[in-house]
């Protein structure tokens, strides 16, 4: 009888496992590259064109009180761990902060470990290199530009938005079409050959990031706006586009049966950058843009719709959220337990979105577009309810007064003092963490990448970041030169110091083979070139057509810095490429 019951009470537990498998949401999270609060039709803007965006308001939760960081990176590395930036350590979009640390637990590897297949596809912007890429950190399929935007010094040399060479699962793969297009394509395909399993689906573009591209049926609506009304066409024609392709997406989602059990979230990363300029625009009523501690700094778009669970009623929820809730939010929509390794610093704010209060709560912004750490009061932002304290002095209250025009921290002291207090104990413990006293460093001679590629964007110095093709070309020079590198294994390890990437090769000294056309060029005349590393320091002479230095070097395991250098009439500048492998393994 006691294996009967036994049997019976299995068969239960399976039979209930099964049935949560089949009822399991798939999750597609959709966010764009600076596009402000503002830069939407169902948000009060008069001018621009969003009609599927608009349609998809009316159909879902709105948190209107969303938090992200006022930056790129910041916010997807927060995304992405369910911690602060100040705790991943990412809060920098360059100079050896824009990178996951690879042991960090992850969104895509909890999705992943709890039985769901995973994609990424757009813009990654959390590192380059094993072991921070994608593919390294608990997604199943990975299609992106390198770095920060197609066209940076660190993508694909020669992209320009139209039929461009994207990393396909690591591997350089052409496509045909414009970016924003083939990121939804391929986000369809993928769903088409995973749709009878749970799957999860990281969608951020790189629209409508700078540079300003799109094809001309796009922007030449808003032509007669520019100047007179709004600040630029060609963004406004890209938000455009973006609402057409996730028009696209949610039609095919609805024509599949696939709508009702899908959370589809719509969001941004940031405040504005080219939507509200100099007085023209529109940013809902909000001050500050992108990389500003002001409200339309970070208050963003937050759109969550799940019809089978009635999250589909056009419903605004004041609720104060954030970007680094997304992880235990989604785990609790998801029946998805949330291992205690995962640290996060965010709440589980499902409860609000069917009406319940939550528990007060503080936020907090800190970033720093420096290898520095963040300053811990000067450019901060600490939230709290209605108030918002910004750089330690300037209180304001945003429930009368969004537009922060009125600065009342004499009036309140006791609330300042209060902010700053949480702020204190939450620097404090900041400072402690690894993330916060070392640099995630790329990872040479590890099986996973037989070959890093590191750039002078990410190089870390005291100079400004050099980050686009066109600075290269034209030979623009910085003091940035160095990078933090993990040699996986004892061996010898070559090194190659070049000016231009291997995809679009040249000598030092001149230009490249194929140049590109409208690209300025100037030469560069360096003697000589010098690697540092591991206290060691290497140096040899440039000949004339010479198109890499080439160092191969002995090294022991473990983290170092490496040191590379162009040298010309005794003046050190950082070098722009770098090539790392090893060559063999010390037995």
């Amino acid at each position: 009888m006691k294996y009967k019951l036994l049997a019976i009470g299995l068969w239960f537990v399976f039979s209930l496992a099964g049935k949560a498998q089949e009822t399991r949401p798939n999750v597609i999270l959709v966010m764009t590259d600076d596009q402000g609060i503002g830069d939407l039709g169902c948000h009060g803007n008069p001018w621009i064109k969003t009609p599927n965006l608009d349609r998809f308001y009316t159909e879902s939760v709105r948190l209107t009180n969303f938090h992200v960081s006022p930056l790129c990176t910041p916010t997807r590395a927060a995304i992405m761990t369910g911690q602060y930036p100040i705790n991943n350590g990412a809060w920098a979009t360059f100079k050896g902060r824009a990178s996951l640390h690879g042991s960090t637990p992850t969104m895509a590897r909890l999705f992943k470990e709890n039985g769901y297949t995973t994609a990424m596809i757009g813009k990654w912007h959390l590192g380059d290199n094993y072991p921070s890429r994608p593919s390294d950190v608990g997604f199943d399929f990975a299609l992106h530009h390198g770095s920060g935007g197609i066209g940076e010094i660190t993508d694909y040399w020669g992209n320009d938005y139209f039929d461009d060479v994207y990393l396909k699962n690591n591997i350089e793969t052409q496509y045909e079409g414009y970016c924003t297009d083939v990121w939804f394509e391929e986000s369809i395909k993928f769903i088409k050959e995973n749709k009878d399993k749970p799957f999860f689906i990281y969608l951020p573009t790189n629209a409508p990031h700078g540079p300003l591209i799109v094809d001309k049926k796009y922007s030449d609506p808003y032509e007669p706006l520019e100047g007179m009304k709004i600040p630029s066409a060609e963004y406004y024609g890209m938000i455009q586009n973006i609402d057409e392709n996730f028009g696209r997406l949610d039609t095919f989602l609805k024509a599949n049966g696939l709508a009702e059990n899908t959370i589809l979230i719509f969001c941004t990363d940031n405040g504005t950058q080219y939507g509200y300029q100099n007085g023209l625009g529109y940013n809902k009523g909000f001050r500050g843009n992108k990389s500003d501690k002001e409200e339309g700094g970070h208050r963003v778009p937050f759109f969550l719709r799940w019809p089978e669970k009635g999250l589909d009623n056009g419903k605004d929820i004041n609720t104060l959220a954030a970007h680094i809730d997304l992880i235990p939010t989604l785990a609790s929509l998801c029946g998805m337990p949330i291992p205690e390794s995962m640290d996060l610093d965010g709440v589980d704010f499902s409860p609000a979105l069917y009406g319940q209060a939550l528990n007060d709560r503080y936020l907090f912004i800190h970033h720093r577009q420096d290898w520095r750490e963040p300053k811990d009061v000067e450019a901060s932002c600490i939230i709290k309810d209605k108030w918002r304290l910004i750089g330690g002095k300037r209180l304001y209250d945003v429930s009368y007064d969004p537009g922060q025009t009125m600065e009342i921290s004499a009036s309140y002291p006791d609330v300042v003092e209060r902010l700053l207090r949480q702020n204190r104990d939450f620097v404090e413990k900041a400072k402690k963490r690894t993330e916060y006293r070392e640099f995630a460093a790329a990872i040479v001679g590890h099986m996973a990448q037989e070959e890093i590629k590191l750039t002078i964007q990410h190089a870390i110095g005291d100079d400004r970041a050099i980050y686009r093709t066109d600075q290269v070309a034209m030979g623009m020079k910085n003091t940035n030169n160095k990078h933090a590198i993990e040699i996986a294994r004892d061996g010898n390890y070559r090194f190659e110091l070049r000016r231009w990437p291997k995809e679009s090769p040249g000598p030092i000294k001149g230009i490249q083979t194929k140049p590109l056309p409208d690209m300025e060029y100037q030469a560069i005349a360096p003697e000589s070139a010098s690697i540092n590393i591991a206290g060691q320091t290497h140096s040899k002479p440039i000949s004339e057509n010479s198109e890499a230095v080439v160092f191969d070097v002995k090294l022991e395991k473990g983290k170092t810095l490496l040191e590379a250098d162009f040298i010309e009439d005794g003046q050190r500048y950082g070098v722009y490429f770098i090539y790392s492998k090893l060559l063999s393994e010390e037995i």
